[in-house]
């Protein structure tokens, strides 16, 4: 049972890990148990070149970002579990909370995140009632989002990323996923609004 489970490692499923994990030191969260399937073959940055992206070197390739996210992620929170090598097929709400079914295995969480790619070939069962036309994409493209409100889909459903309908630019997908982990880490304080910043002293 993990308390909150993240679907797809791509820049929004990266960001959102990352940041919940570097919550472990509060109280709130201490013990929470976070996994990510890290499913990457699909994703948008397998292609992507950086030129114009704070922060990072120009030329930085998104192949090497998710390689070197996956490295950061283990070494900074090796709490979070990363799960290789396995593909999404079903998202299913149960009276508690939901089970995520892959090619290989079946997990349940009380939390999921779905931060996967917003093409029309995004074929997940139980989660097709929430596709719709993606709203800043051109129409030609035939992309898709979950329709949500501020990426809650339902009561601990999230999606990050294009696929919550933002536009597919590395940082506005990033930071999509790093305010789902803050919505999260603000629903386990009970509420109060949350957010993780380290400082040099």
């Amino acid at each position: 049972m993990y308390d909150a489970l993240i679907v797809g490692g791509g820049a929004a499923g990266m960001s959102c890990a990352l940041v919940l994990g570097s919550a472990k030191q509060k109280a709130f969260a201490q013990g929470k148990s976070i996994g990510i399937i890290a499913h990457q073959k699909s994703s948008h940055l397998q292609t992507a070149l950086f030129n114009n992206v704070l922060g990072l070197t120009p030329g930085t390739t998104g192949a090497s970002i998710l390689e070197s996210g996956k490295q950061q992620l283990s070494d900074l929170y090796p709490h979070v579990e990363q799960i290789e090598k396995e593909k999404v097929l079903e998202v299913l709400k149960t009276e508690s909370d939901f089970e995520v079914r892959t090619n290989k295995n079946i997990y349940t969480s009380k939390i999921v995140v779905v931060a996967v790619g917003y093409t029309n070939l995004m074929r997940i069962k139980g989660l097709k009632q929430f596709v719709e036309p993606h709203p800043r994409a051109a129409i030609e493209k035939d992309r898709i989002w979950l329709k949500n409100t501020d990426h809650l889909i339902e009561e601990n459903l999230y999606v990050a990323g294009t696929l919550a309908g933002w536009r597919s630019q590395f940082a506005i997908a990033s930071g999509s996923g790093a305010q789902v982990a803050t919505d999260i880490l603000t629903l386990w304080n009970g509420g109060k609004h949350t957010k993780v910043h380290d400082k040099i002293i």
